[in-house]
């Protein structure tokens, strides 16, 4: 078994979901789930197909995103492997949607940070162990970073 880090390539710092399904029905549920909840959504989504052809399969509706999305799918390779990528909205917008679709099985991380993706490589194939999501910790917030944290939630129009 050989691992590798794989790190998702995101050069504009796109929110974007990273996780694991079972069917290849998966990309039309996961499109028809996002676009049901959020209509005018704009998306790339690419899933690892794991038998038959194994090929990336992808939909959305923004080019762009759809191109980034088939790209990190296929440099992950890691079979049953989806990832979402998103604008104008927010993982929080779609996440429990997404995780109520009945082929998947876990989200791996759902962030706009930095993130690389540790892969175990067998004779196989692919898959993820786990990933790196963001930056160590660098200290414990004060009261001063509770009310920064605070003002930048009803800044933003995530709490009253």
């Amino acid at each position: 078994m050989e691992l590798k880090t794989i790190s998702i390539e995101n050069p504009e710092e796109l929110n974007f979901i990273l996780g694991h399904s079972h069917f290849i029905k998966t990309v039309e549920d996961i499109h028809e789930a996002i676009t049901c909840t959020v209509p005018d959504a704009k998306f790339g989504l690419a899933f690892c197909e794991a038998s038959m052809e194994c090929l990336v399969r992808y939909s959305g509706t923004n080019e762009e995103l759809i191109e980034l999305a088939k790209k990190n799918a296929f440099e992950l390779s890691a079979g049953h492997t989806f990832i979402i990528f998103m604008k104008d909205m927010f993982p929080i917008n779609i996440l429990n949607t997404i995780k109520n679709v009945p082929e998947v099985a876990r989200i791996h991380c759902a962030t706009a940070n930095p993130v690389q993706v540790i892969v175990a490589q067998t004779e196989l194939g692919r898959g993820i162990l786990g990933v790196i999501d963001g930056f160590s910790s660098k200290g414990i917030e004060t009261g001063d970073d509770i009310e920064k944290r605070k003002g930048f939630l009803r800044m933003i129009g995530y709490k009253l």
